[in-house]
């Protein structure tokens, strides 16, 4: 780099009073006013953090080691970044920002670290579980705009354990995708599948985020769910899933997953269920209406979300590309 070329505002007598603001302002030569305002932002409370916990050399270097030790063991089928990320809440936290729900619409939750893009395109009926061990359970689910008229031909992604509680992708002797799948909803808006009933199951914590569970006396269970996430252009992206009632981790998920209205009661396939979807009367059964929301009206609801949250923290925004900047002009 020519550094000629380049405008630097001169930095000198770095303080612990005046850091903060010299950061600012070789920051700020960016023309991207989000970036801009995201690295703005982060400094300062980064730096905020520093100062009120008076942070120690070895406490910070304690830092830098743990989260080298999280990209060391990240890999093709394992995220230990958005492991950490959900067990300090930040993975809930952002998915509800960026995609706001209207009432009567189905709610998100944490995608998790196990979601792949090798799941086989399976026709409606398929037997996504192949574990012998596995209770049989039938899904039988709808999908819905928030008027209540169905959509078809929606990309449905579909994860969960064994009965073990592993994902496939935790197996080193697996020989391909299992306990997931890919299906399309048909012109009713209706998809079903034949599954396992979910199984509680700890997170990976064989690894620096389990060490940091360990230290702050916190289990590493998640209670029992099945995956799920939606695509259709149009609609907003939609990663959620569905929990038992009354399983014994539904009040302390690891990741901070569970809302109420993604929780579900267990029921029964009656004769005539039996006979229709081809399995066995009295196998488990899961049903749910999935209810899914435009573009316009996500894009509504968290520019509103944004500018009423900047107006509370007394900022004076704008918004740019849908995302709140601040208004210099």
């Amino acid at each position: 780099m020519d550094l000629s070329q380049v405008d630097i505002p001169p930095l000198k007598d770095l303080t612990i009073e005046n850091i903060t603001e010299n950061v600012h302002m070789i920051n700020s030569r960016t023309p991207d006013p989000r970036l801009k305002y995201i690295l703005e932002r982060l400094v300062t409370h980064v730096h905020d953090f520093a100062c009120e916990t008076r942070l120690s050399t070895n406490e910070w270097m304690a830092g830098i080691d743990f989260l080298t030790s999280v990209g060391q063991i990240c890999s093709d089928v394992r995220q230990e970044f958005i492991l950490l990320s959900d067990i300090i809440g930040l993975s809930l936290l952002v998915d509800s920002i960026d995609h706001p729900k209207p009432p009567a619409s189905t709610e998100g939750t944490v995608l998790g670290p196990f979601h792949t893009h090798e799941a086989r395109h399976e026709p409606a009926g398929s037997l996504i579980s192949h574990d012998p061990d596995g209770e049989p359970c039938l899904v039988l689910c709808t999908v819905k705009d928030t008027s209540g008229k169905p959509i078809s031909d929606v990309r449905i992604d579909i994860w969960e354990t064994d009965s073990k509680g592993f994902y496939d992708v935790q197996h080193a002797d697996r020989d391909g995708p299992d306990g997931r799948a890919v299906m399309k909803s048909d012109h009713d808006g209706v998809f079903w599948f034949k599954a396992i009933v979910p199984v509680p199951y700890p997170i990976p914590h064989d690894g620096p985020v389990g060490e940091l569970l360990k230290l702050l006396k916190r289990h590493p269970y998640r209670p029992s769910h099945m995956h799920f996430m939606f695509n259709k252009r149009g609609y907003d992206h939609l990663i959620t899933a569905l929990y038992l009632r009354h399983d014994p981790y539904e009040t302390s998920d690891a990741v901070f997953g569970v809302k109420e209205s993604l929780i579900i009661e267990l029921s029964t396939v009656n004769a005539e269920q039996a006979k229709q979807y081809g399995v066995k009367e009295g196998d488990k059964l899961i049903t749910y209406d999935f209810v899914l929301v435009s573009d316009s009206e996500a894009t509504k609801l968290r520019e509103e979300n944004a500018m009423k949250a900047m107006e509370a923290l007394g900022r004076r925004m704008k918004l740019y590309n849908g995302l709140p900047v601040p208004d210099v002009d």
